[in-house]
């Protein structure tokens, strides 16, 4: 029997999905759950795993194409009496139907027009008892957090288990939050994070390429993976946000005599101190004296949506490209906490082991080179969000004190990009002479009235 095999729904509102590598060749006998591809969704690999097994008869999706939800992968060809029908039940695709949040569609499937002599369209078969439908990456997952799979009811196509009902089924509040904090884990309800919409950004025909000699070409990049998503977010970013920067000058001598005391005890549980959880935290604290600083853009709908969570967003270099890790509810973790979660999203993210929800969701994003930070940078938009915070190096240089003296500082600077269709020049300033006074004096950060 021939079986067709499309993208399922990955879930967390993803349209399409790009071909990154291919796990199995075509004439090749393949087993049931077997991975079959791994598929690029907002710089996080999603593998997919076969539903049967079979022989591999056609693979329809090259690496590095695009595929939409229920588009074909690839033709098994199954044992006699595996399928019902020479075409695999294709897995319902998400339709626009109404709007249940700024920014968010309600997803419905297209009506079909009444006909009495039409014959109802095959569904997947429920999984068998005992039989676990789920991706090698919900499996590990799983292990990890000591849950049982065959308990669990799969609400994807056959049964499978997606990772919402690997969340249902965990034993503990804790353990939930670990992978899909609550909405509103502060007072005020939190508005639903905006799912991915394709690109509005208006195509331009390709040209002809300048006529350069062969002997002067030494390499061809494909750009493909993450840097194709890379260039299409900077593209809807740039496009759409009317950027301007306002830059800020901060003596962080305070700051470097507290990190290193810190520092002493928190490096003997195995984690760095960096300067960047002082950092944020001290954003966190400029964001909720100036809370609209702290939102998104809902282009469709022409609204500037507050949040009233704090999930930050921290820049970091990975060998594919730039990602985006997401620290949620950073308001509520502490210095150290913070140093933890930040080093371990930087360690699996070079490794490329972050999912999908790790790279998604943030409110406010800050990115930094460290010690490369140097002088000053305009960072650009991490779109649909209204401000990111660039953070440059901290260099000891002398500086004349009110009193008439000259001494040494160690100084920085910051630098804030913002949407200047929502926000002005004002409010920008206003934001980064918060931060300034929290990080010159950072002890106040840990002086919160009860």
């Amino acid at each position: 029997m021939a079986f067709e095999f499309r993208l399922p729904d990955i879930g967390e509102g993803v349209a399409e999905g790009e071909i990154v590598q291919w796990f199995v060749k075509e004439g090749e006998t393949i087993r049931e759950d077997q991975t079959l591809v791994s598929v690029l969704t907002d710089k996080a690999n999603v593998e997919i795993p076969s539903p049967k097994s079979g022989r591999v008869a056609k693979i329809h999706a090259a690496v590095g194409e695009k595929v939409k939800v229920g588009g074909l992968l690839v033709t098994l060809v199954t044992a006699s009496g595996s399928g019902a029908s020479a075409a695999a039940p294709v897995p319902p695709v998400p339709v626009p139907a109404t709007s249940v949040g700024p920014g968010v569609p309600a997803h419905h499937p297209a009506p079909s027009p009444p006909d009495s002599t039409a014959t109802p369209s095959p569904v997947p078969p429920p999984a068998s008892p005992g039989r676990v439908l789920a991706s090698p990456y919900l499996r590990r997952l799983a292990a990890e957090k000591g849950i049982d799979l065959t308990r669990i009811r799969g609400s994807g196509p056959g049964g499978r288990i997606v990772e919402s009902d690997l969340v249902a089924g965990m034993p503990s509040a804790d353990a939930v939050a670990v992978l899909h904090p609550p909405a509103a884990e502060v007072a005020g309800a939190e508005p639903p994070i905006p799912a991915p919409r394709p690109s509005t950004v208006p195509a331009i025909a390709p040209g002809p390429g300048p006529a350069i000699p062969a002997s002067e070409i030494r390499e061809r990049i494909a750009i493909r993976g993450v840097r194709r998503v890379i260039a299409e977010h900077m593209a809807e970013a740039t496009h759409r946000a009317a950027h301007y920067t306002y830059v800020e000058e901060i003596d962080a001598s305070e700051l470097v005599r507290l990190r290193d005391r810190m520092a002493k005890h928190v490096e003997k549980q195995g984690t760095r101190l960096s300067y960047l959880p002082f950092i944020i935290k001290a954003v966190v604290a400029g964001l909720k004296e100036h809370p609209r600083l702290n939102a998104t853009m809902d282009d469709a709908n022409q609204e500037l949506v507050v949040r009233s969570a704090f999930h930050i967003g921290i820049a970091a270099a990975a060998p594919e490209g730039l990602i985006v890790p997401v620290v949620r509810n950073a308001d509520q973790k502490s210095v150290s906490r913070l140093a933890r979660e930040i080093q371990d999203l930087a360690e699996r993210g070079k490794a490329g082991k972050l999912t999908r929800h790790e790279l998604t969701g943030s409110t406010f994003t800050i990115t930094s080179l460290g010690a490369l930070g140097g002088i000053l940078a305009t960072p650009i938009l991490n779109y649909p969000e209204v401000a990111i915070l660039g953070v440059h190096k901290i260099q000891r240089r002398p500086v004349y004190r009110a009193d008439g003296s000259v001494g040494p500082a160690d100084l920085m600077n910051l630098s804030i990009s913002l949407d200047h269709r929502v926000l002005d020049g004002i409010e920008g300033a206003q934001f980064l002479a918060a931060v300034k006074g929290y990080l010159e004096d950072p002890h106040q950060l840990f002086a919160e009235l009860a």
